[in-house]
Order: structure tokens, then sequence, then C-alpha cells
């Protein structure tokens, strides 16, 4: 067995086990572990290490220090000098960790995923604009939305001519004075859009104590709340293809929004509408949703082969990004 190992050493592990009819598998799993690494030989066509050091020395010359090695090589030849192959002089550097991109590039940050939650109405807010398809074609109206994430409820809107940092501005303002917004008990998130990060609207947040938060660029999944809001909007079946003028989609959008606070039961609610969260009104709801249940049971009980039906309850806290569930998809992705 020393022999076999000393060839290994010499030789290396695929023309000793070639010789001997010897699996390299069976080499490894026998030999390797009882007799610890096998170390490779040396190339016989590397370059000892002065030569490497006095490759590297060249490279470090001042007419070279900014040179690629395919100049360094190609100048080199030029004087009649031979040094190494153009690979090696990437190798050398390499090894000294030296090998970069030289260029000024653009590097973008590594932006950190929004991770917020609600447990209350006005916690968390989440607002966008949309366009909104004008009379003739390439004219749009701009459809602005706060929304609060915990009971879906919409605090604000407004359409305009134009997307403007100064009319999201005044919108925000007013929808928290209207909404009775304490400094420090908000949070209002939105995507990476000319408005939502602009100078006006950051200082005005400052001014009110709010916090504002944003989505990773081209992540349309940070902003979850208003996408799904515009798209409930979007695909309403009396939702026209285009809007007359600005007041015949103000008015639209006055319908829409009255039912969608008042009158719209949200899935994600427990079957509850965005009024009766936002009010305080979800524990009345559901206990009278509960009574109408226990005596449709106590009439029919054979209809409920599961036991007595109870109405669905409100979720405690609403997420953005919830780490639960972003970790279970990591391990799935693993």
């Amino acid at each position: 067995m020393a022999v076999a190992l000393q060839a290994v050493d010499e030789l290396g592990v695929a023309p000793v086990c070639q010789a001997l009819g010897l699996p390299r598998a069976t080499f490894y799993r026998q030999v390797r572990p009882k007799h610890g690494p096998v170390h490779k030989p040396r190339p016989p066509r590397a370059l000892p290490p002065e030569q490497r050091a006095e490759v590297l020395a060249v490279l470090h010359e001042p007419r070279f220090q900014d040179a690629a090695p395919a100049e360094v090589y190609a100048q080199l030849l030029d004087e009649g000098r031979y040094l190494c192959s153009e690979r090696t002089m990437y190798r050398v550097l390499a090894e000294n960790h030296e090998v970069r991109e030289r260029r000024n590039q653009l590097r973008h940050p590594n932006h950190p995923v929004p991770q917020l939650h609600a447990t209350q109405p006005n916690e968390l807010w989440s607002w966008d604009i949309t366009k909104l398809h004008g009379p003739a074609k390439w004219t749009y109206f701009y459809l602005y939305v706060v929304l609060d994430v915990f009971s879906r409820y919409v605090v604000g809107w407004m359409v305009a001519h134009r997307e403007s940092a100064a009319l999201a501005q005044k919108l925000l303002a007013t929808t928290c004075e209207r909404q009775g917004v304490a400094p420090g008990q908000l949070t209002i998130h939105a995507d990476r859009g000319s408005s939502m990060t602009s100078k006006p609207v950051a200082l005005l947040m400052a001014d009110l104590g709010v916090t504002k938060t944003h989505s990773r660029p081209h992540v349309s999944n940070d902003n979850p709340f208003s996408e799904a809001h515009f798209k409930t909007l979007k695909y309403r079946p009396d939702f026209p293809r285009r809007f007359g003028c600005l007041q015949d989609a103000r008015g639209f959008c006055g319908d829409f929004f009255g039912w969608y606070n008042q009158e719209h039961h949200h899935a994600g609610l427990g079957l509850l509408t965005p009024h009766d969260v936002h009010h305080g009104l979800a524990a009345r709801r559901i206990a009278a949703r509960a009574a109408v249940l226990s005596a449709a049971y106590a009439a029919h009980p054979e209809r409920f082969p599961r036991g007595p039906p109870k109405p669905q309850t409100l979720p405690s806290a609403v997420w953005i990004n919830n780490p639960a569930r972003l970790a279970n998809s990591l391990e799935v992705a693993q």
C-alpha cells in the first residue's frame, strides 16, 4: 500500500488506478479516508515559484500597470522576450488577487427586502398611481390611491391630468389630516416611481412624523396590496375602455370606491367590508354571523357533518413580505 501511495504522489491517481485495474472510486473510498488526502503532483510544465515572482514583477512595472496581459504579452514578444503565456499571466495575477473589473461600471446596491406588518387600521398604508385611458390615443388620466393595508380601506384618492410630486404631497397631507394620524403612528409604503421618491414627498413625511418605505427596484410583489386593488378596479365588468374626460373618470372612481369600501366583501378580511374593519365594526359583524350560523345548525344539524359552522375570522396581522413565508420559500427553493 505504501508503494501504491508513493506512486500516486509521483504519477497521480488516474495512471496508478489504470495500471492496477482499480476504479478510482474504490481508491478514494477505501484508501483516502485511511491515509488522508492525496496531494496532486505539481505539473511538470508549471512555472517554478521564482519565475512566477518574475512574471508578477514585470506585470507590476510602471509601463504595464494599466495594460491587459494580452498587451503585456505582445509587447514583450516585440522586445524579443518571452516569460510565459498570456493565460499564465492571468493565473499569476489571480493567485495574488489582482484580477478584477478595471472599468468604472455602475454597481447596483443590494436593496433589502421590505418587511412590514400592521395589526390595526392607520398603522400601514400603501399608495400607488395608475393610468386610465383618456378619450384619444396616448392620452391618460392618473389615478392616485392611498390604501390602508390592514383594513384595505381606501383612505384617499384623486384623479389628475398628470403625475406630479406636488399633487401627491397634497393628497397625502389631506389624507393624514382627515384620518387623524399622529406623529410616529404611520408607515407609508410605495414603489420607486418618481412621485414616490421625490424630495417634496419625503419632506412632507418627515414633517408629519410618518415613516416611508419603498419596494425593491422592478419587484412588483413588494407592493402587493396596491397592485391587487388596481386589478379589482380594472377587472370590474363596467370598467370602461376609455374615459371621455376628467370628470367622467372622477365620477366612475367615486362610485367604485364607494362600492369597494362599503359593499365589497373582501376575501382577505374574512368576507368583511373594508368599512367594517377600518371603523372597528368587525367583531360585531362576526358575532352576528355566528348567531345566524348557530341558528342554522340548530334547525338542521344533519346538513353540517363537520359540526357547527363558524364564520371566517379577521386576520390578526397583515404582512408585506412575511419573514416566515420567505423562509419557507427559501427552503423549498433549496
